[in-house]
């Protein structure tokens, strides 16, 4: 009767680990749609400024009086660009590990629940 009993309790165990491993995985799997949804959101916006900008650019080259003026707004553009793609980069790197983080974050706890059994 007793080895029924902790063969029961090892069951129970058995099943309370798989149901928190399910739990885990379906937080970390809105981690990742949540961090997914920001890093689109991110790359949307920057995208339309690139767009807006480069746009910006073209109606200052077409109005340009010389090729003096017109060298200098593109070197700007080309600065102004590259800067902006920099931080955009530094900006996605940080979304990103993020991201990675939520979704460890889950499993992690789950992992420590079961080594500290």
């Amino acid at each position: 009767m007793r080895r029924w009993s902790q063969m029961t309790n090892q069951f129970e165990d058995v099943q309370k680990v798989g149901k928190e491993s399910m739990d885990a995985t379906l937080k970390a799997f809105g981690g990742v749609s949540m961090g997914a949804q920001a890093i689109a959101v991110e790359a949307a916006d920057f995208a339309k400024k690139s767009f807006e900008h480069g746009t910006s650019t073209l109606e200052k080259l077409v109005g340009a009086k010389s090729l003096d003026k017109a060298i200098e707004i593109q070197t700007d553009y080309v600065k102004s660009s590259y800067e902006a793609m920099v931080a955009q980069s530094s900006k996605f790197g940080e979304l990103y590990s993020n991201l990675a983080k939520e979704m460890v974050k889950p499993v992690e706890t789950v992992m420590a629940k079961t080594a500290s059994k």
